[in-house]
């Protein structure tokens, strides 16, 4: 049952980054679209850095995860 908790907690961020990186134009106006009046215009630029930091959060996370389980259930 532990287990199941682990996993569940750390696949919830993930979900949210891969999201990130379907929908970028959404995520950079999740919880401000109410500020504007109108549809805000998001950079070609604004977007394929969101994109690529979601890229390499994708990558760069399961990594992490995976050390640090082998480091704790190795000791």
């Amino acid at each position: 049952m532990d287990w199941i908790t682990i996993i569940i907690t750390l696949l919830i961020p993930y979900g949210i980054i891969i999201w990130i990186y379907l929908n970028p134009k959404e995520s950079l106006l999740m919880g401000r679209r109410g500020i504007y009046k109108e549809e805000p215009e998001i950079t070609e630029s604004a977007i394929r850095n969101m994109k690529a930091k979601a890229l390499i959060t994708i990558i760069v996370y399961p990594i992490v995860n995976i050390i640090f389980f082998v480091y704790m259930f190795s000791l």
